[in-house]
């Protein structure tokens, strides 16, 4: 297997997927659509969605932004998820978050959709992976790093993982996804003992803490796959990883960078989940 698990390579054999399926579903007078909702104009956001909407150009999908102030009510917008809920034309819909604190999200990943959920909020969707359906919309990020670990051959089946994040969004959907594979899963957090120890002896590593360059050289030996999930800002207000990447890569047995390795993948899981909501569309 490769040294580099870069990204784009995966990415790209998506997005070949994503154009050919398209392309069959004009054939058939269906166009997908996705629709994304953005609060107000933070600057990663508008950076984020012109990223996605040169990338839906690119393989065909049609996207458009439904934007409000960022001090909308959340009746407002309840009202606007429940219109694109309606819309027959649109077949996925990405809300931009964090939302702000008038929004509650715990109300809004229950209205949204799950047909149209491509990013995987409604609880629906999740309930689905943690029963092992992985057929539907699973979260983007962990299918990413299963992608990864496939396209550059990985051994999956009775591979010891540690994964380091406890959340919904990452580290127990991913848990269940590499369950499904049969691989030995454990899932480590904050007040984990003797982590060194345990990353050390596992066959992969995944890395989802926000903490940048947390994970020095004494977490892994020469056995280690490595799939750093974080994207932090360094002392120097570059990007990078919760890996020390300079200092780890040459002791590993592989390494996903920051950027240009799982998060340039997830992007491609989202579109691929929009042509997929426009294939299920009856």
């Amino acid at each position: 297997m490769e040294h580099i698990l870069k990204g784009k390579a995966v990415a790209k054999e998506i997005k070949e997927n994503i154009k050919t399926r398209a392309s069959k579903l004009k054939e058939e007078g269906k166009s997908p659509k996705l629709a994304i909702v953005r609060m107000g104009e933070r600057q990663d956001d508008i950076a984020y969605e012109r990223g996605i909407l040169k990338n839906c150009s690119s393989v065909g999908i049609e996207g458009e932004v439904f934007k409000t102030d960022r001090d909308a009510s959340m009746d407002e917008f309840v009202d606007l998820i429940k219109r694109i809920n309606n819309d027959s034309n649109i077949h996925g819909i990405l809300i931009f978050r964090p939302l702000p604190d008038q929004i509650d999200e715990e109300v809004i990943k229950n209205i949204i959709n799950p047909e149209k959920d491509i990013d995987c909020m409604n609880p629906v969707n999740l309930e689905k992976v943690f029963e092992g359906d992985m057929k539907g919309f699973v979260p983007c990020t962990p299918r990413a790093v299963i992608e990864i670990l496939k396209h550059y051959g990985a051994t999956l089946e009775g591979a010891n993982v540690s994964i380091i994040n406890k959340s919904l969004v990452v580290g127990k959907p991913l848990a269940m996804m590499f369950l499904e594979e049969r691989s030995t899963v454990t899932i480590c957090h904050s007040r984990t003992k003797e982590l060194q120890e345990k990353t050390k002896a596992s066959d992969i590593v995944v890395t989802a803490t926000g903490r940048a360059k947390m994970f020095t050289e004494n977490y892994f030996g020469n056995n280690n796959i490595v799939l750093d999930v974080g994207i932090n800002v360094d002392e120097n207000g570059k990007m990078c990883g919760d890996v020390d990447y300079d200092n780890v890569e040459n002791k590993v047995k592989a390494i996903t960078p920051v950027p240009g390795g799982v998060g340039s993948v997830t992007t491609s899981i989202l579109l691929r989940h929009v042509v997929m909501a426009c294939e299920n569309m009856k």
